[in-house]
């Protein structure tokens, strides 16, 4: 990433002002069983009012986080033609790989993507008429050995904390505490370590354009560099999330989104690149099954009309992975697409 490629270079109107906003308003919630009584209506709140909110005393070891951070700063220290020896590519969407598009614009960044099931099910291809399925498979690297041992471990823990979210989302929306499990029977979770090289043009480029999370929630870890930024509904301004140490940065997706009719929304959100620092980050992706038709869930219309039309999960992701090698004519696929008309 030495020579700066006009591929990375964003529009005028979406570039980044490299004056910083901090956000002050972004929930934190302290999921200790102290607070228990608190949990429901602060997410609520948070999930209404900023589509995202932090979360600490939220169980997941931090020597498990230590563990992985450190596996990944190891990895990335590598040189790039080791990398690549577990690149990625359409076939098989998951390993390493240094050129995404976000909005057919390059991000400034490196990703190794992993699942957290073995094996993880989806369709071959975005086509509403084919129905052939593929396994996706893991490639691990030979170094840092113990990549794939703190990879797996770490992925366990997310899942925990992932399904203690989801279940306080479903009280917030008065739903059963388990509603929307079902829905997660042979889930499409993956795991995906970020690495945000330092970049001599950050007025520029953004280490990840602005864009919406796809699936159901997004729990991140990042370092104390920071570079989140988040869309703030009240005015759209670019807000940075201020990193919180053991924190973790949670944000609803859209399937939420769809299932609450809108009374939840995804929120748009960019990284910012940094021209001293290198920064990490491992997003967790929280994605129901293939299987399952997207739609706002019949409890939650309230005798309103849906606001969305039924789409397939198994076929949204694989849309939204194959825009991502390819720089396509059109805007990428979003829930948008699925609007019922009025």
């Amino acid at each position: 990433m030495g020579e700066v490629d006009p591929a990375f270079i964003q529009d005028a109107q979406h570039r980044p002002k490299l004056a910083v906003i901090e956000a002050e308003g972004i929930p934190l919630i302290d999921l200790s069983s102290a607070n228990a009584s608190n949990h429901v209506s602060q997410i609520a709140d948070a999930s209404k009012n900023w589509g995202f909110f932090q979360v600490i005393n939220h169980g997941v070891p931090s020597e498990s986080r230590r563990k992985i951070e450190d596996a990944a700063r190891k990895f990335f220290a590598l040189p790039l033609e080791e990398k690549r020896k577990v690149n990625r590519d359409e076939v098989n969407p998951l390993g390493y790989y240094d050129s995404e598009l976000t909005k057919n614009v390059r991000d400034w960044k490196e990703v190794f993507d992993f699942v957290v099931s073995t094996p993880t099910v989806i369709p071959v291809s975005p086509d509403p008429d084919d129905k052939e399925l593929k396994e996706l498979t893991n490639q691990w690297p030979q170094y840092p050995p113990e990549l794939r041992e703190v990879c797996e471990e770490y992925a366990r823990e997310m899942e925990k904390l992932a399904f203690k979210l989801l279940g306080l989302i479903s009280l917030s929306l008065g739903l059963p505490e388990n509603r929307f499990n079902l829905f997660f029977e042979e889930s499409t979770n993956f795991v995906r370590l970020n690495h945000y090289p330092p970049c001599p043009i950050p007025h520029l480029a953004l280490g990840v354009g602005r864009h919406k999370d796809g699936g159901a929630l997004t729990i991140l870890a990042q370092d104390d560099v920071g570079g989140l930024e988040v869309k703030r509904k009240t005015d759209g301004e670019w807000i940075r999330v201020k990193p919180t140490p053991d924190a973790y940065i949670i944000n609803v997706g859209d399937i939420i989104q769809v299932w609450s009719n809108d009374t939840y929304e995804s929120v748009e959100h960019r990284v910012m690149v940094n021209s001293e620092r290198e920064r990490f980050s491992i997003p967790f992706f929280f994605n129901p099954g293939h299987r399952v038709w997207v739609q706002p869930l019949e409890e939650l219309t309230k005798g309103e009309k849906p606001k969305y039309r039924a789409y397939n999960w198994g076929k949204f992701f694989a849309t939204r992975k194959h825009s991502n090698f390819k720089k396509l004519d059109v805007e990428n696929i979003q829930i948008s697409h699925f609007k019922a008309s009025e």
